[in-house]
């Protein structure tokens, strides 16, 4: 094992990439090796490869506890994935008694109607049922659907990163922020299983609870020997990805701040947000932090919009703030939604247009689908809390444009932003630390400069009343009431 400061690898899977990370316990993120999440096209249906991933995932692993003394291991996950699962994770492949499915690929026909009478209410959900193939629940009753015998045979239903702590260490646990991510099987202000978790008699496949930062045991002996791990690495439960975002945060002694994670999704949490504020149709969840406590979302899939507005983009591009600003004044707006979500926006999802003269170019395209990802954001956080102090991260600031346009959006209001772009790892890593840590830890937080332009203002209010105009009237009724 390498010398140093003891380290921590972090495992996270995202719905387009997954990345393993060593950080040291501080969360400084040292060194990342990335890989597409790759989706095979079936049969059954489309669904990750999880044996190619395995062997990226520990290969990587022993590769960077090569180069760094790597003690702990935690996953983070993306909420909309879980896998059945054999009793012994080393019975011969990837473990799984069915495949993982992508939880993009529409849905055959019946589930969605045999779906809605069992998924129980928006408390016992935690977010409306969303597109597609999204929440474990649907999931799991696709398959007992189509295989009921390999569902019967199955041993554990686990999340993402606790099919991985699966993996890593033999031991199967539940973890509440995870399930508390839309799976649509906790109801995380209950703290007790969904309705359709006691119908269908799913109980038997949830193992119990294990806290995030718990220490779940060393990892397996075979699995060290077979590719150079640590034989001493301690394994921890796991967590939700953006959870442990906002993690870092609590960490550092800042769970005041409203949480904005960018990337495929922009997904914005706080804490203590009155339950009656979330409103199913309006893209807002009740998701659970560390301790399973009720946290309030407010989300969109950003990155599906972003792409369909900025199109292929050189690598390293970033929006030109004169750009940004002619757009201003002419009135191009991209209006939502141009992706299957909805977001912010009943009713929307895959009515998506340009409003006024169309972008010409791709450095007008940037500029655009940077400015619509700053009007996004700003729509989760009035949602949830518009006064309360805010921190953006994740990938959507690697374009300086972006925070500069929600600090400006937002006068008067605390707007931070984290230059750090592995937020999850970083939070994660400190996650494993939970148990020992007695001291906030250092973050350095920078307050983005706003962009300066008198027409962002009318124009922000002139596109989020056009968006709103997009809602059809019927939704919009029955959103009012």
């Amino acid at each position: 094992m390498a010398d140093g400061p003891a380290s921590v690898a972090v495992v996270d899977v995202g719905k387009t990439n997954v990345r393993v990370s060593a950080a040291l316990a501080d969360g400084h993120v040292v060194e990342t090796i990335g890989t597409a999440n790759a989706v095979l096209p079936g049969p059954p249906w489309r669904h990750h490869d999880l044996a190619g991933l395995g062997a990226f995932v520990f290969e990587t692993l022993a590769a960077l506890a090569r180069r760094h003394p790597i003690e702990r291991v935690i996953a983070a996950g993306h909420g909309s994935g879980g896998v059945l699962v054999g009793d012994d994770p080393d019975a011969g492949g990837d473990g799984a008694a069915l495949p993982m499915i992508d939880y993009e690929q529409p849905l055959p026909a019946g589930i969605a109607e045999a779906y809605a009478p069992l998924a129980g209410d928006f408390l016992d959900r935690g977010s409306a049922i969303m597109m597609a193939a999204t929440h474990q629940a649907r999931q799991l009753l696709w398959m007992e659907r189509d295989h009921p015998d390999a569902v019967a045979a199955a041993r554990f239903h686990l999340g993402i990163p606790q099919y991985w702590a699966w993996r890593l260490s033999g031991r199967a646990v539940s973890e509440a922020s995870f399930l508390g991510a839309q799976s649509h099987l906790w109801n995380v202000p209950a703290r007790r299983f969904t309705p359709i978790v006691h119908t269908r008699g799913w109980e038997r496949l949830m193992p119990p609870f294990a806290a995030a930062h718990a220490d779940l045991g060393p990892v397996r002996p075979e699995l060290a020997r077979r590719f150079g791990l640590p034989a001493g690495m301690r394994v921890h439960a796991g967590v939700h990805d953006s959870t442990a975002n906002a993690y870092r945060y609590r960490a550092a002694g800042r769970g005041d701040l409203m949480v904005v994670s960018t990337g495929t999704w922009i997904v914005a949490l706080a804490g203590d947000v009155p339950l009656d504020r979330l409103v199913e149709a309006r893209g807002m969840t009740l998701n659970a932090d560390v301790d399973g406590r009720p946290v309030g979302g407010a989300l969109t899939m950003g990155g599906r919009e972003f792409a369909a507005i900025a199109g292929a983009q050189p690598d390293g591009a970033v929006a030109d703030p004169a750009v940004a600003a002619a757009l201003i004044d002419r009135g191009t707006m991209a209006l939502p939604s141009f992706g299957d979500n909805d977001g912010q926006f009943p009713g929307t999802a895959g009515r998506g247009r340009i409003a006024g003269p169309p972008p010409e170019g791709p450095a007008e395209r940037l500029a655009l689908a940077v400015t619509t990802m700053a009007l996004l954001t700003v729509a989760c956080l009035d949602r949830l809390d518009g006064a309360r102090a805010v921190v953006l991260d994740g990938s959507y600031l690697r374009d300086p444009l972006y925070a500069r346009l929600v600090a400006a959006l937002r006068p008067g209001r605390e707007t931070l932003s984290n230059a750090e772009s592995y937020g999850v790892a970083a939070g994660a890593a400190l996650l494993a630390g939970h148990a020992v840590r007695t001291a906030p830890v250092e973050l350095a937080l920078e307050r983005p400069d706003p962009f300066t332009h008198p027409g962002l203002v009318p124009y922000a209010r002139a596109w989020r009343a056009a968006a709103e105009a997009s809602v059809p009237p019927d939704i919009a009724r029955r959103d009012r009431t």
